[in-house]
């Protein structure tokens, strides 16, 4: 006999309902009539002091933001960041736990721009801020306001960008410090938009009181600033924002008796990628080099009593400045006549920090192992300590800006060393969600000379006789972003290079001497690039006329 068995009733499975949660980000007609093409963010904070947009995109310590491109939008109409939405350091909305939180919302007003090389982009146009989307003039942000956020049960938060970031005040001239701001024609040429050059100019003590002295002028490179160069405090300005205690101690001794009277000169030259070009011509960002060269120096040696020859004519600068001031000694090795570079941004690109761009297939993590796959690093304490991975700060920057418009590190050397994609943005070294390198644009930012220890090494017959004696490197032993290894690689080669031998210097801070060391002081500096050009000075100069 057959047992007669009941089964239960087959029911249809149906997954569970998951809650929305979402931002929804608008703006008033009041505040901006037109439709605005750019970026929004979504900043969420567990404090409200600072604003949460005023920390937003930090390396090493950022409160979640997360991003989303919009064109055309209309007022009124919302922009939504959703879960779908990427985000750092949470990767999206559900990521980040129940509880109570504060949350802002800006957005980074985009400028078209039709380029003499045909390409038409978007992307957000500098106003002497500096690129920070946070404090950039036209920029609209809303109010902090108190959120509790639980992705179990859901959310819909509406923002309003009711606010406009003002025009940044620039500060006054004065006796000591001088200001340009030109327009470039060259520069407005390649983008189609008027785009403006700058720098702030410092006098030595007596200036107005000896007209016929002509002075050594020092090309200080760096990041965007309108502050005076190594933070010059003028006497009796009580200007609190610009004090502290390196800029107290550099302007006491810049005002002492017999220390050197020399000019030092920053300049601003922000693009639309980032705060500042790297000071050379580039596919992306176009021709920022010529135009430091033939348009922004030319202006300060005409109003200023600088020495007009090479002996006089010194370069400095570290990280970005060091790599910058370290490419025009290069390209330019008969103009200047000497480079104090520190801890310069990758001079060797077989280390662009970790990652070798020319063998490694991915920037993620280190080749050649056979069962793992350790993490790549960009950012470390100086004890060694790792702090942010190669993978995550690729994440953060796919989050600030698509197309290489993050105006962050590794889309900013993109748009100076790479090529121009068919899009007309810059072709990415790798993608920033994979770590997938692109051979082909690691090679062609080689062929364009941006490799600079490649650069020296292949073009060292025809430009080392003007550079014996003109370069100085200074780097701590655990730079906090690597950069140590790279300038190992061009002392390896420098101190092998004959015919002639290079007569330069390496210096290393140990032990664990971490990004910005120096063995001295800014004013100590300025002593040894002074003392630099009285041993150069020609025939029929006189040192004394600026060494009162």
């Amino acid at each position: 006999m057959f047992a007669l068995v009941a089964f239960p009733a087959v029911r249809a499975y149906s997954a569970p309902t998951v809650a929305a949660t979402k931002f929804e980000i608008s703006f008033p007609a009041s505040l901006h009539e037109g439709a605005i093409t750019g970026r929004v963010f979504v900043i969420i904070s567990r404090t409200d002091n600072p604003e949460p947009r005023l920390r937003a995109g930090w390396w090493g310590d950022s409160p979640p933001i997360f991003g989303v491109d919009v064109s055309g939008l209309r007022p009124g109409q919302a922009a939504t960041i959703d879960a779908s939405t990427l985000g750092y350091p949470p990767r999206n909305l559900r990521n980040i736990p129940a509880g109570d939180y504060y949350a802002q919302a800006v957005m980074n007003v985009y400028t078209r721009f039709h380029r003499s090389d045909g390409h038409v982009i978007w992307a957000h146009m500098d106003h002497w801020e500096g690129q920070w989307f946070a404090r950039s003039p036209g920029n609209l942000y809303s109010g902090v306001i108190p959120v509790h956020l639980d992705p179990q049960a859901g959310y819909d938060i509406k923002l309003s960008l009711a606010k406009v970031i003002p025009p940044v005040p620039l500060p006054p001239d004065t006796a000591w410090v001088k200001r340009i701001k030109i327009q470039s024609r060259l520069l407005s040429h390649f983008w189609g938009q008027p785009i403006y050059i700058g720098a702030t100019v410092l006098l030595p003590k007596g200036y107005a009181d000896h007209p016929q002295a002509h002075y050594p002028v020092v090309y200080l490179q760096g990041h965007f600033t309108l502050r005076a160069p190594f933070h010059f405090q003028t006497p009796g300005s009580g200007d609190g924002q610009d004090y502290d205690s390196r800029g107290a101690a550099f302007s006491d001794a810049w005002n002492s008796a017999r220390f050197p009277r020399m000019i030092v000169v920053t300049f601003q030259h922000p693009t639309p990628y980032y705060d500042d070009s790297y000071a050379v011509n580039s596919e992306n960002d176009g021709p920022y080099g010529d135009a430091l060269m033939k348009e922004l120096i030319p202006a300060v040696e005409a109003q200023f009593r600088v020495i007009r020859r090479p002996y006089g004519r010194l370069l400095t600068g570290g990280s970005t400045g060091g790599w910058e001031s370290l490419a025009l000694q290069l390209y330019h090795p008969a103009f200047f006549g000497g480079l104090w570079c520190f801890y310069p941004d990758p001079i060797d690109f077989r280390n662009y920090d970790l990652v070798n761009i020319y063998t490694d297939d991915n920037a993620f993590y280190v080749p050649g192992r056979h069962w793992m796959a350790p993490e790549r690093y960009i950012l470390r304490e100086a004890n060694g300590q790792p702090e942010v991975s190669v993978r995550e700060f690729s994440r953060l920057e796919a989050v600030l800006g698509s197309h290489g418009r993050s105006t962050q590190q590794l889309n900013a050397w993109e748009a100076v060393y790479a090529p121009v994609g068919a899009d007309g943005y810059p072709q990415p070294l790798w993608n920033k969600l994979t770590g997938e390198i692109d051979h082909q644009v690691a090679d062609s930012m080689r062929r364009r000379g941006y490799d600079l220890r490649a650069y020296l090494s292949e073009n060292w017959p025809r430009i080392g006789p003007e550079l014996l004696g003109k370069l100085h490197f200074y780097v701590g032993d655990m730079d906090n972003y690597y950069l140590n290894l790279a300038v190992y690689r061009m002392q390896a080669f420098l101190e092998k290079t004959s015919d002639p031998y290079y007569e330069g210097s390496f210096e290393y801070g140990r032990p664990m001497k971490g990004h910005g060391w120096s063995p001295m002081s800014d004013a100590q500096l300025l002593r040894v690039m002074a003392e630099y050009v009285t041993r150069h000075a020609p025939a029929g100069s006189n040192p004394a006329a600026w060494n009162y």
